[in-house]
């Protein structure tokens, strides 16, 4: 018998080894059929961080069952650095939200949006202070129900927050076939009213390489529409300045539309819809949007929800700016679900009511 068979029939007869594969195997092609199929999908991120935890262990099997002692040692010494690691990162998350606020506070406008991280900071800072708080008092032991409540409201938030961070990272690899029939820029805020930002100048010129890579691929340009109505501070609507911006990069203007009627994600998604529906006259289209990298997963979802069979492209965006943007997108994500995050909270609430008034009668 040869090493390979040898190493082989050692690991077929690892029920654990077997049994982790299977469920390996499975979970996997899930995940990829899910993400492939339908991206826009809040629980493939959770899928993915549980196929994440399977490699992790099935490769542990692995390495403790065929690997020499130097190995497993190194493999060990790593996981345990892995595990002290996030233990730091959560135990000063705060001071990088506040480092991080900083830099938005000097870089960015005053504005509640851009102070997040600031707020999230500050926020940490009061659950370990409520928790510490809690434990000088030496409250009864029948209260804990009711005081670990704001942590496991907390904890449930952070779980919530980690599986929207994931979505958005995966949703950046998403395949793109560079054959659009359409492309849709999404609008942002014009500076002094008339001049497009950086921020929106990205967004432009994701779409106008992604315009010339169809047009080497299929021969022909896609349409461009510029999707943005104008603000009351602004001279003149943001498809406007987008397409001016466009035609002086080279793109030709008889393939930009104008969509200047919409002023959030969600009509930016249905007006550029009904002009796609006009232009093709119900004919079958493929269609692609572009937004910053942070705002294509949440603008991925309005776009499900009206209806457009569009998947985006994410814009670069400057480092310092990512957190705060991270959290502003989590929080309009979570309004979008309230319903469902309102049953959890309230279950998480009435058990912990419950545990209370069971300590209560038994105490």
């Amino acid at each position: 018998m040869s090493i390979v068979d040898h190493l082989v029939d050692k690991l077929n007869n690892n029920p654990a080894f077997v049994f982790t594969s299977v469920i390996l195997v499975i979970i996997s092609t899930l995940f990829l059929y899910l993400w492939i199929k339908e991206p826009r999908r809040l629980i493939t991120g959770n899928i993915f961080a549980l196929v994440v935890l399977i490699w992790g262990f099935w490769l542990s099997i692995l390495i403790f069952k065929l690997t020499p002692p130097v190995i497993r040692y190194l493999w060990s010494v790593a996981f345990v650095v892995g595990i002290l690691l996030i233990l730091l990162l959560s135990s000063f998350a705060w001071l990088f939200l506040l480092w991080n606020a900083y830099f938005i506070w000097k870089y960015e406008s005053h504005t509640l949006p851009n102070m997040l991280t600031l707020l999230m900071g500050f926020a940490l800072i009061g659950l370990w202070l409520y928790q510490k708080f809690t434990h000088w008092l030496h409250l009864p032991p029948y209260l804990a129900p009711i005081l670990g409540l704001a942590p496991t409201i907390a904890t449930y938030l952070i779980i919530v927050m980690l599986s929207f961070i994931i979505n958005v990272f995966l949703y950046q690899f998403y395949p793109k076939k560079y054959c659009e029939n359409y492309l849709i820029v999404l609008g942002a805020g014009l500076i002094n009213g008339t001049k497009v930002s950086t921020l929106l100048a990205n967004r432009i010129n994701a779409s106008i390489n992604y315009a010339k890579k169809v047009k080497k691929k299929t021969g022909n340009w896609p349409k461009i529409i510029m999707s943005g109505g104008q603000g009351p501070d602004e001279e003149l609507s943001e498809a406007a300045a987008m397409a001016e911006y466009a035609i002086k990069a080279g793109i030709p203007r008889e393939i930009i539309i104008l969509e200047n009627q919409s002023t959030t994600t969600l009509e930016n998604m249905t007006f550029s819809k009904k002009i796609i529906e006009k232009d093709t006259k119900t004919k079958p289209y493929t269609c692609k949007f572009f937004s910053n990298n942070y705002h294509i997963f949440r603008a991925a979802i309005l776009a499900k929800k009206a209806n457009l069979s569009a998947n985006g492209v994410g814009a670069p965006t400057r480092l310092y700016y990512l957190p705060n943007a991270l959290l502003r997108e989590f929080a309009a994500i979570f309004v979008l679900n309230k319903k469902r995050h309102i049953i959890v909270i309230s279950l998480l609430t009435l058990i912990s009511v419950i545990s209370l008034v069971i300590q209560l009668i038994f105490h």
